[in-house]
C-alpha cells in the first residue's frame, strides 16, 4: 500500500497522526507492506519569518481563549506522552513558517529519510519549542536524521524543491485536504484526523484485502 501523508510540522495532531500510523504499520509487518510518503500542508503559510504566539494566532484565528488553547493542548500533550512523545507547551509558544521545513522533507524524500527527518522536526517544534523557520534549527535536524548538513544547507541556501513544494501542496488540495493529518492509501481512500493505531491498522487491513486495482488511474481522495 502506498500512504501520502498530508501533515505540517507545526500541527501538533500531526505528531499523534503519525505515532498512531507509525504504531500500526508495525503491526502490519510481514503482513501488507507498506511505502510511506510525506505530503506538504501549510497551516500558516502567510507567517512572518519571527513567527507569532499561538494564543495571538488562535484567537484571531478561532476566537479561542487561552484557557481553551491550553486544555486542547493538554489533551494532546497527554495523548503525546502515552505515544512516548514529549510535548512541551505553553501560553509563549510560537507559530512559525514552515515551508522551507518542508522543501528539507522533499529532499530527504529523495535520500530515503522522510521519517526520520520528519520526527527530528516534530521534536525540534514540538518538544524543544524551537523555531523551525530557522537554518540552523532544520540543520540540526537534518543531521539528526542522517542526512548530510552541507547538503542540506545547499538545499535551504537556494530555491530547491520551491515548486515541488507547492505543487503538492496543490495537488492535494485540489483532491479535497482541507486540513490534517490525513492519509491518503493508493490514491483512493482518505483517512482524516489523528487516529490511533487501532483504527489505523483495521482500516490498512481492510484495504489491502481489497480486490486489486483493475488498471484504471486511481481516483482522487
Amino acid at each position: 500500500l502506498r500512504i501520502d501523508f498530508v501533515s505540517d510540522i507545526a500541527c501538533p495532531w500531526c505528531v499523534l497522526g503519525l505515532l498512531g500510523l507509525e504504531e500500526a504499520i508495525g503491526r502490519l509487518a510481514g503482513d501488507v507492506d507498506v511505502d510511506l510518503h510525506f505530503q506538504p500542508f501549510e497551516l500558516s503559510p502567510d507567517m512572518a519569518p519571527e513567527g507569532r504566539t499561538v494564543v495571538d494566532h488562535l484567537a484571531q484565528a478561532y476566537g479561542s481563549t487561552p484557557d481553551e488553547i491550553l486544555q486542547r493542548r493538554a489533551v494532546v500533550s497527554d495523548r503525546a506522552a502515552a505515544l512516548g512523545f514529549k510535548m512541551k507547551t505553553s501560553l509563549e509558544t510560537r507559530v512559525y513558517n514552515s515551508f522551507n521545513a518542508h522543501r528539507l522533507m522533499h529532499w530527504a524524500g529523495l535520500q530515503g529519510r522522510q521519517p526520520a527527518l520528519a520526527r527530528a522536526l516534530f521534536e525540534a517544534y514540538h518538544s524543544r519549542n524551537e523555531n523551525i523557520a530557522t537554518a540552523d534549527v532544520l540543520l540540526d535536524a537534518a543531521e539528526q536524521a542522517g542526512l548530510d548538513r552541507d547538503s542540506a544547507s545547499a538545499v535551504l541556501g537556494s530555491d530547491q524543491y520551491a515548486n515541488d513544494v507547492r505543487q503538492a501542496e496543490y495537488l492535494w488540495q485540489t483532491r479535497g485536504v482541507t486540513g490534517v493529518p490525513a492519509a491518503i492509501i493508493d490514491g483512493r481512500y482518505l483517512i482524516s484526523g489523528a487516529q490511533p493505531a487501532e483504527a489505523y491498522e483495521q482500516a490498512l487491513r481492510q484495504i489491502a484485502a481489497q480486490p486489486q486495482s483493475d488498471g484504471n488511474p486511481p481516483a482522487p481522495a
